[in-house]
């Protein structure tokens, strides 16, 4: 799709690309090789100079280069182009980044390897590893997840960065991660009833009482986040192609969910589940 994009050029906005699109052309190649682009002559000069540098970025896997001249709700273009440098990423703390919350776990997942990352564990290894990446997608990873990682594991999180909340608000779908995967048919199985907060339970069950098996569920949970952000994604892309001249020669499969190297523990979940409705919990 970027190289049918021309709303990341300063001066070219949607309004514009639509009518280049509605004029027949469709691509870069196409837009160079017009001679006229039915555009004012300060807006053919700027989208002439800049689609050289455009093709230059393409080619050397540059995603920051795009997404810095697009609106978040249009970073979904990034997709798929950059589908082999993809990162999809999500964390878990203990609160909402007050003083003394922390990190408790994180999953990463490329399309084909799911990691994790456990406080206590390995959460330093997550650094080396989410260098390797160039664009990273969320779900309102722009205010809660990066920041996070950044005021507490101290890494720059430089890449570039697709944050669903704003292209599935575009669409319509709001109410969080759990809500737009309702809304969209994704079946969260034995983690329905699992949220953010009940995860803190999870994280302190395992912490205060040595259950491991709160642990598997938490991981469990972390990690149908991170694979269910890929699903999230496909279905936006093809959502978003649907209103463009594109949408039969760019629509993309669903992927199939991997499996869960990690399962959740019902009893666990249920016990948490009646100390939190009885008041019982004493950490």
């Amino acid at each position: 799709m970027l190289q049918n994009t021309f709303c990341h050029i300063p001066g070219i906005g949607l309004k514009t690309e639509r009518k280049l699109w509605s004029h027949g052309i469709l691509s870069w190649h196409e837009a160079r090789a017009h001679g006229d682009l039915f555009l004012a002559p300060r807006q053919a000069a700027a989208l002439q100079e800049a689609l050289p540098e455009s093709a230059a970025r393409l080619a050397a896997g540059d995603p920051a280069h795009f997404s810095q001249g697009l609106a978040s709700r249009e970073h979904w273009r990034l997709y798929p182009e950059f589908r082999d440098t993809i990162a999809y990423l999500d964390i878990e703390t203990t609160g909402l980044g007050n003083p003394g919350d922390v990190i408790t776990t994180i999953a990463l997942y490329d399309g084909s390897t799911t990691r994790c990352y456990v406080n206590g564990r390995n959460l330093d290894a997550f650094g080396p590893d989410i260098a390797r990446y160039r664009l990273i997608v969320t779900y309102n990873g722009k205010c809660f997840d990066v920041p996070f990682i950044r005021g507490y594991l101290g890494l720059a999180m430089p890449h570039a960065h697709i944050d669903l909340r704003y292209v599935l608000a575009s669409l319509g779908y709001r109410g969080g991660l759990k809500g737009c995967e309702q809304q969209l048919g994704i079946d969260r199985q034995g983690l329905a009833d699992v949220d953010g907060f009940f995860a803190v339970l999870l994280w302190h069950d395992y912490v205060k009482r040595g259950n491991a098996r709160a642990l598997e569920t938490l991981l469990a949970y972390n990690v149908l986040d991170v694979v269910n952000l890929e699903t999230l994604m496909v279905l936006a892309y093809n959502a978003k192609i649907a209103r463009t001249p594109f949408a039969d020669s760019h629509r993309l499969p669903v992927p199939a969910r991997p499996p869960n190297p990690f399962r959740e523990d019902r009893e666990t979940i249920d016990r948490l589940k009646r100390q939190y409705v009885w008041g019982q919990f004493r950490w």
